[in-house]
């Protein structure tokens, strides 16, 4: 499993980064996001997603590449709404950046949703049910500073917030949860440290 690929941006269109590292040239698919947030940049880092479909003769294989870890996240949450492809999945990065995307999904704004190409009224409305509680419970609505109606998380340390999650990770837990957990904790402790936020979190963590 590839995680990051750094190397020198050897080619760039809003579509495609070609990444030269340790003698390989990766291609990798973008979105106008990422477009953005390379461009003009010698070296870059870019987080995969790796997307192998099985079909006909051949395997498809393919990566895409993301500037940010939250940009990667949400789109791996699309791609799993039943409707949403991979590329309807780009386009949807490419038209909203990550933040106005979370925050149309958490506030339940199908008309920007719909606003964008080959989006329907009803993939909308499903993206609305079907991610929201999991923006919020993978810890990006926090990451990306989203107001749900109104509220925020913002007071939250996220350096200890992610190397919270981080550690639980590692030590087995899933993602989702432990993000949910530590979001609690760091909501009643904010100056607890990362240790500390890590212990309670076992007890916690179901």
């Amino acid at each position: 499993m590839i995680e990051y690929v750094r190397g020198e941006l050897v080619e760039l269109t809003p579509a495609l980064a070609v990444i030269e590292a340790g003698g390989v040239g990766y291609a990798l698919n973008i979105s106008l996001n990422t477009y953005s947030g390379i461009q003009g940049k010698k070296d870059v880092k870019l987080y995969v997603y790796e997307s192998i479909q099985a079909g006909g003769r051949d395997d498809n294989y393919t990566l895409y590449g993301f500037a940010t870890k939250q940009e990667r996240e949400l789109y791996r949450l699309l791609i799993s709404v039943s409707g949403v492809g991979a590329n309807t999945a780009r386009m949807m990065l490419s038209s909203l950046t990550p933040k106005e995307l979370c925050n149309a999904i958490a506030n339940g704004d199908e008309k920007l949703i719909k606003s964008v190409k080959g989006i329907g009224l009803k993939t909308a409305q499903r993206v609305i049910v079907d991610l929201r509680d999991k923006i919020i419970s993978s810890g990006i609505a926090d990451e990306l500073h989203v107001s749900a109606g109104g509220k925020t998380d913002s007071s939250i340390n996220s350096k200890v917030k992610d190397e919270a999650i981080s550690a639980l990770t590692m030590l087995g837990f899933s993602p989702a949860p432990a993000a949910k957990v530590v979001a609690e904790i760091l909501k009643e402790q904010p100056d607890l440290a990362v240790e500390m936020v890590v212990k309670d979190a076992l007890k916690r963590i179901k």
